[in-house]
């Protein structure tokens, strides 16, 4: 005998946890084609920046794009921002009319809705403002947050019995905590690298802090870290120094999860994508800017970030609140809940 959730709640998590598996992989196909947007220079693609509604959320002035290349590549963005938006809705719906006992998974589904909606605020005010560099970069770091709250809510949308063994490290918990941050930030500041290309004086010809260092890596124009060199050199050393410090804390949370014997794959993947990672930004600076290395570059720290995000959720313990109300049941019930 096992005590898990009444069957009717089984089968209502089920869906949930479905529906949350496939808003995960739009939000990430939404992630990587405003990827594609950026290298292909359509962020402006519907409307210039100050034309209002006209460019957003309209495009060109209408509900549906001219069969233009920048407008299609931008409206397809925006049309899967609308099945993320969708799904959601559907996810609330669920979690209100056949979850509302987990309160957490309540709490952290309106969480989600405000942070796509403000996605989508934040979107029109990058389009308006003419892809500033600073709103490009909260864009991008706004989607890592909802994708990770995606990640986090499925962790606890499980009934009791078919959550995993917890480990309770402390070292573990930090080292893992510590690295979900840096690597937020630096994802975010490689945002802002992407925020400022086309930049660049008289005195600093280059375009955007993405060839700031020029074609220098780990070094930077011949120096290691020379700060105060100006904006745009400023800018790329950061998003180096970020890395640095992620890297740090990720081989930490790994020599611990070594240690400790995790059961959970994640802790060995993240190193070995995050070399990789790591390998695709020195491509992007050693050749010069190529399209297809940037959008690899992003859609390979979504996945680093995703399964970061994923192992860090697994430390932490399932809120009580969120194990709804239980029941003694048989095992064909237990059955259905593992499945």
């Amino acid at each position: 005998m096992h005590r898990v959730a009444p069957r009717g709640e089984v089968d209502a998590l089920i869906r949930f946890r479905r529906l949350l598996a496939a808003t995960i992989v739009a939000t990430f196909a939404l992630i990587v084609l405003g990827g594609v947007v950026r290298v292909s220079d359509s962020g402006l693609g519907c409307g210039a920046a100050g034309s209002g509604t006209h460019g957003w959320p309209l495009c060109g002035g209408r509900l549906l794009p001219f069969l233009q290349e920048h407008q299609v590549i931008e409206f397809s963005h925006r049309l899967v921002a609308t099945v993320v938006v969708v799904l959601l809705a559907a996810l609330a719906f669920q979690a209100f009319r056949r979850l509302r006992e987990r309160r957490w998974l309540v709490r952290g589904t309106v969480a989600a809705g405000i942070l796509v909606l403000a996605q989508a605020a934040l979107g029109g005010l990058t389009v308006e403002h003419g892809l500033h560099s600073a709103l490009v970069a909260a864009h991008l770091g706004l989607a890592m947050l909802l994708l990770g709250l995606l990640i986090a809510l499925r962790r606890i949308a499980q009934p009791a019995p078919g959550a995993p063994a917890v480990d309770g490290s402390r070292a573990l918990r930090a080292t893992a905590a510590a690295a979900t941050v840096l690597l937020l930030a630096t994802i975010v500041a490689g945002g802002y690298v992407a925020g400022t290309e086309g930049e660049g004086t008289a005195n600093q010809p280059v375009l955007g802090a993405h060839l700031a260092c020029g074609e220098q890596f780990p070094t930077c124009l011949d120096k290691f870290m020379p700060f105060s060199y100006g904006r745009l050199v400023d800018i790329q050393l950061t998003h180096r120094l970020l890395m640095y410090l992620t890297t740090i804390a990720v081989l930490a949370m790994t020599a611990v999860a070594w240690r400790r014997r995790v059961p959970n794959p994640a802790f060995a993947v993240i190193p070995l994508l995050l070399g990789c990672q790591i390998l695709l930004g020195a491509l992007n600076v050693w050749l010069g800017k190529h399209p297809s290395l940037v959008v690899a570059h992003l859609t390979l720290a979504t996945i680093l970030w995703a399964t970061v995000v994923y192992a860090a959720a697994s430390l932490v313990e399932v809120p009580v609140e969120a194990r709804g109300r239980l029941r003694e049941t048989g095992t064909a019930d237990t059955q259905a809940v593992t499945a």
